[in-house]
């Protein structure tokens, strides 16, 4: 298996942007016509073999004192690979700039995928008690406090 970075993260004075490679510009044309996407990126700064697990204890507040690392979003995991949403709010170039986005300067981008109503909204999810007072929209989810629903390490 090969996979190839095709850009970097960018969070800087101009904003939060997807700066990607030369040889993949191409592959933007067409995703101005969405109003969101996916990126998955690599949690290069916790890409450390300690962290390369499938059980976490405790990372929720109000969760289980251990779960699985499939059971979580967090960067505990055999491969770091992340998954995020986000606005485009214009692209220029290689460049795709966002509203936000909750990776870290130069994370490694893997791959982008528009957002599609048909492919990514369940009517009918379901997840457990512990974290049914989350938010149930990406809006929403910005004025959410984060902070107090994960242990943090000491």
């Amino acid at each position: 298996m090969e996979i190839k970075e095709i850009g970097k993260v960018k969070q800087s004075k101009e904003g939060t942007y997807l700066e990607v490679l030369p040889e993949y510009q191409d592959g933007l044309i067409g995703l101005e016509d969405f109003s969101h996407l996916y990126v998955l990126y690599w949690f290069h700064h916790l890409d450390i073999p300690e962290l390369r697990g499938t059980t976490v204890s405790k990372p929720y507040t109000n969760g289980p004192e251990e779960l699985g690392t499939f059971a979580t979003r967090g960067p505990v995991r055999p491969n770091p690979i992340a998954l995020s949403a986000a606005k485009i709010i214009k692209i220029q170039g290689n460049k795709v700039y966002l509203e936000y986005l909750d990776a870290e300067d130069d994370s490694p981008i893997l791959d982008i995928k528009p957002y599609t109503a048909s492919s990514d909204v369940l009517e009918t999810f379901k997840g457990p008690d512990w974290c049914a007072h989350w938010p149930q929209s990406f809006e929403s989810s910005g004025s959410f406090d984060w902070g107090a629903e994960f242990n943090f390490p000491e």
